[in-house]
């Protein structure tokens, strides 16, 4: 067990792929796929910010005659790097949780078999383009800067807007943003970067590095840690988060939020659900699969794992309408330029805050 666990810690690191596929490459066994025949166990290899309410998941085993097993392997990056290392021999059966940064990745190791699950209304729109039945979307949210208005106002600063607000002297120190090499969030946000400047995002990362911002390890140092309106108290107003974060920091009998997004800034991510080639039990994988898109799950999406479903027509809490505002025109990097250029921008950027 502690080498699984040891396995699970290992972190993305784009300016040294090579270190990642030898790190994982003594995690690929581990966990090895060894039911015997005729299992009714449906393995789930996932990220380590997934949950369903237990009684989905019982419904599931319930409704399926299926038994799901969910094996975490760290976050949306590792959970990739592991699946593809273990390609054709999987730890699993279906994988939960490779998002749009890392989807094409995926697809190009043949990571993920082709099915027939059919997508409801509304999810078309998050298809990976080019992709032929592989990966069937889940759910959807936006990476945002997100700020802590009350802080500006008893300092008597203008809150900041845009992306462009963030380099300027007078917010010097005050922003926290997670790692984009050990952070899928962090990640998303670069790319959200990209996409607002272009082949100019890495002057505007020197500049947010020389305005002293703050580069955390990931999204809970820095928004739980570092943020003001964070569990610790911390001393940065500004920071990298998620579109639907204000929903949550809605004080009990309040009808306000202590934070908000700025939805000028956000880049969109989209995580994906598929069935893994060489599955042992490839007919209980798609059963989840489709379970994933169902209305009960899609329903709990947002309380469960702070996410909007792509399911049109799917109720959202109710704070969520004042509180969960998602943008009009989010920032976009394609998923061919993405896998065409991830490892050569996140050896930039990690060059750019080490210095």
């Amino acid at each position: 067990m502690a080498l699984i666990r040891a396995c699970l810690r290992v972190p993305i690191r784009a300016a040294a792929g090579a270190l990642v596929a030898a790190a994982l490459a003594a995690c690929s066994l581990v966990g090895a796929d060894d039911r015997s025949e005729g299992s009714k166990d449906v393995v789930l290899v996932t990220h380590d910010s997934f949950v369903l309410p237990k009684s989905l998941i019982a419904q599931f085993d319930r409704q399926s005659g299926y038994h799901l097993v969910v094996h975490a392997a760290g976050d949306g990056g590792t959970l990739t790097n592991k699946l593809v290392l273990t390609q054709g021999n999987p730890t699993g059966d279906v994988a939960f949780g490779v998002d749009n940064t890392f989807a094409s990745r995926a697809l190009d190791a043949d990571v993920f078999a082709t099915t027939d699950v059919r997508l409801p209304a509304g999810a078309q729109q998050y298809v990976v383009p080019g992709d032929d039945g592989r990966l069937a979307p889940i759910d959807n949210g936006n990476v945002c800067v997100n700020i802590d208005p009350g802080w500006f106002a008893d300092h008597h600063l203008a809150a900041p807007r845009s992306l462009d607000d963030l380099v300027r002297p007078a917010y010097r120190g005050l922003t926290a943003v997670p790692g984009a090499t050990t952070s899928s969030t962090g990640l998303a946000f670069l790319l959200g970067t990209i996409g607002r400047y272009g082949d100019g995002w890495s002057a505007w990362w020197q500049k947010l590095v020389a305005n002293d911002a703050t580069i955390t390890d990931g999204w809970t140092q820095a928004y739980e840690t570092d943020f003001t309106q964070g569990g610790g108290h911390g001393q940065d107003p500004i920071v990298v988060s998620y579109d639907s974060s204000p929903a949550f920091t809605v004080a009990k009998g309040s009808h306000t939020s202590t934070t908000k997004a700025l939805l000028d800034t956000c880049f969109r991510q989209v995580e994906y659900a598929g069935v893994l080639t060489g599955a042992a039990n490839p007919a209980g994988a798609k059963a989840f699969v489709e379970f994933m898109l169902s209305p009960a799950v899609q329903r709990a999406l947002p309380d469960a794992m702070y996410v909007f479903p792509v399911r049109r027509g799917t109720p959202l809490p109710t704070a969520w309408a004042s509180f969960a505002v998602q943008p009009r025109h989010p920032y976009v990097v394609s998923p061919a330029a993405i896998s065409a250029h991830r490892d050569a921008w996140l050896r930039e950027w990690s060059n750019l805050v080490s210095r």
